[in-house]
């Protein structure tokens, strides 16, 4: 029995696998298992794996099952492992060599913390650093589930570990939160725990043109659903319910923005000012905004 337990779930994932794959061997920390979960692909990630399953026996499970989404796959691997941490790794990207040891270390040094978080630098579908996210120092760690819930933290996938007892307590991943499954499991640990925090970059995120994150829509169907989910429980209330969905509204604009609908994107940032006018991003976004349509009409 491995110490951690690395899920990774894996659907039309063959071209970036083998990186993922190889970012776990090269791990400092060595007490692991791998269990990928085939949702379903129909290009040649059964072949891709073929051969780590060869080199790597039984530090590596591999699972072949009908398409249930990502939460689907993720709690076929979570249920099937039993190791003591259960850590995230998505087909597209990429741990650094520290990785398990930074998170391992945390927790160690944290008994009361149900799960550990990292930094990621942004690659985009070439490998190409985009940016590193810098987290919000802030509210980064100890009973930060209000934060959670009001986007005020974000915590970078590839770099959650869980410890698996916090899982027994508050169950696998919701497959009704699709895109957003990891931060509902996140917000539910950490409503009964305290949450750590590894100020460096361990994990490169892969932003790519065809990910579900790259679609406003699904996006914000996924957050609002999150947001009426979880409202009254412990600091889930009416205040940080409107910052929640503020936040909603402003980062759709960003994603319309960026996808060049600039009148869409005023809309959901006015929606934003209307939700919470408290946050000075909201209006400050939405004023940005109407100046680029003045001063470039013609690009609306």
């Amino acid at each position: 029995m491995a110490k951690v337990d690395v899920v990774i779930p894996a659907f039309n994932a063959a071209h970036y696998l083998p990186l993922a794959i190889e970012s776990v061997v090269s791990q400092t920390f060595e007490d692991w298992q791998i269990w990928i979960v085939d949702d379903g692909s129909t290009d040649n990630t059964a072949e891709v794996v073929a051969p780590y399953l060869l080199r790597l026996g039984s530090k590596m499970k591999y699972i072949k099952q009908e398409n249930q989404g990502q939460p689907g796959a993720r709690n076929t691997a979570v249920r099937a492992s039993t190791g003591e941490f259960v850590a995230l790794l998505d087909a597209d990207d990429i741990w650094l060599p520290c990785r398990l040891a930074e998170s391992l270390k945390t927790l160690a040094e944290r008994p009361e913390a149900g799960l550990a978080y990292g930094l990621v630098t942004n690659i985009d579908a070439e490998g190409r650093p985009e940016g590193t996210f810098r987290g919000n120092p802030k509210y980064s760690e100890g009973h930060i589930a209000p934060h959670i819930y009001m986007r005020k933290v974000e915590l970078p996938c590839p770099t959650v570990t869980f410890r698996r007892r916090c899982i027994d307590e508050v169950g696998v991943f919701d497959p009704a939160m699709k895109t957003i499954e990891d931060r509902d499991l996140c917000l539910r640990i950490a409503l009964r725990h305290e949450v750590a925090f590894i100020p460096k970059v361990i994990a490169y995120y892969r932003v790519s043109a065809g990910s579900m994150s790259s679609d406003p829509d699904r996006v914000t169907r996924a957050q609002l659903a999150f947001i009426r989910k979880h409202y009254g429980e412990e600091g889930c209330g009416l205040r940080e319910r409107q910052i929640s969905l503020a936040r909603v509204y402003k980062q759709r604009a960003e994603a319309l923005k960026r996808q060049r609908r600039p009148w869409a994107a005023l809309m959901s940032s006015l929606r934003a000012v209307a939700l919470y006018p408290l946050d000075v991003d909201n209006p400050r976004t939405a004023g940005s905004l109407l100046l680029n349509l003045i001063v470039h009409p013609r690009l609306s």
